[in-house]
């Protein structure tokens, strides 16, 4: 469980930004929201399918740095 105490002469304001800190360090959220919906494992298709597009992008991206 996530909390934060308050200081001696914190006002409110600031103790709910540090927990707002606390929260996003400790990535619950994130957790929380990749968790929302249940999503399938991608096949050995589709990720050599996307893996060898991203290496596709990568080399029109260096050619088109070098090129201009």
């Amino acid at each position: 469980m996530i909390y934060a105490t308050k200081k001696q002469g914190e006002s409110n304001e600031r103790l709910i930004n540090r927990f707002k800190q606390v929260v996003q360090r400790s990535r619950v959220l994130v957790k929380a929201k990749q968790e929302r919906y249940h999503s399938r494992k991608h096949t050995k298709k589709f990720v050599r399918a996307a893996a060898i597009m991203r290496a596709q992008h990568r080399t029109q991206k260096a050619r088109q740095q070098f090129y201009s």
